[in-house]
């Protein structure tokens, strides 16, 4: 196992299956450090011969209370923007199913990193949602890649309302696969039953073939929608206030500019 700060990487099942926990409980913000963890795991792991799954969890009682809104602020969110994105393309494209596991809050940039994956396995009181809104600006990685998972209405209503929803109505509505007690126990009964007598060969095939659309829609919606956030979002009043109150811990003063 290879226990870096913020992850924790190791094979099972003869090397099958590649685990990625998540290991600074209780929020495992997904920041700068987080990221560049979760991309260096792929990297190397991306042409791991026989590899047929991965399985992505988190220590503590929470998957992820999101990313790091100090990484937010106007003057370091493009750097953020772009590693974290870059993380999202390494995910969609990464040529084994990526099975993630959620207890308790996958939030923000969090619920995003579980988004770029492939089925999410949830408790069913787990709270999954995008929550940006309230801190006045958006979810880009969540604005490209919800529409796929949920209809556009169900999408917008989580992007729009920044509300959360437990397990059990993220299941109903499209966005987890599986509501277990154990998740993660689910999970790797889906590995063993479904993925572990596959050809690796075939799997990545499969997968280029199923999110050749995604993959090039993903690319194309990531520029736009850093560019969305970065050149219009980011020179107004309210997002840059939203951030600074959640900071500062106060309610934020709108001025709907």
């Amino acid at each position: 196992m290879t226990d870096t700060a913020p992850l924790k990487v190791w094979l099972e099942r003869d090397g099958a299956l590649l685990r990625l926990r998540l290991a600074r409980p209780k929020a495992n913000i997904v920041d700068a450090a987080m990221i560049a963890a979760l991309q260096s795991a792929f990297d190397i792991h991306r042409t791991a011969h026989g590899l047929r799954g991965v399985l992505l969890d988190a220590e503590g009682s929470h998957f992820s209370f999101g990313a790091s809104v100090e990484e937010h602020v106007a003057e370091r969110c493009a750097a953020m923007l772009k590693a974290l994105h870059a993380l999202i393309i390494t995910m969609v494209e990464f040529p084994v199913p990526i099975l993630t596991v959620v207890r308790g809050q996958c939030l923000g940039g969090g619920l995003e990193v579980a988004l770029a994956g492939g089925p999410i396995f949830a408790a069913p009181d787990a709270k999954l949602g995008q929550p940006e809104m309230m801190l006045g600006v958006f979810a880009p990685a969540a604005s490209a890649l919800l529409p796929y998972r949920v209809n556009q209405p169900n999408a917008e209503d989580l992007l729009f309302s920044g509300r959360s929803v437990s397990g059990s109505e993220a299941h109903a509505m499209g966005l987890v696969h599986n509501v277990a007690d154990d998740p993660e126990a689910v999970a790797l009964t889906y590995f063993d039953t479904h993925l572990a007598a596959k050809s690796a060969a075939a799997l990545a095939c499969a997968l280029a073939a199923a999110r050749g659309s995604l993959i090039r829609d993903l690319r194309a919606r990531l520029t736009e929608l850093e560019t969305l956030y970065l050149d219009r979002l980011m020179k107004t009043h309210d997002a840059n206030e939203g951030l600074a109150a959640f900071l500062a811990r106060r309610s934020p003063q709108w001025q709907h500019a």
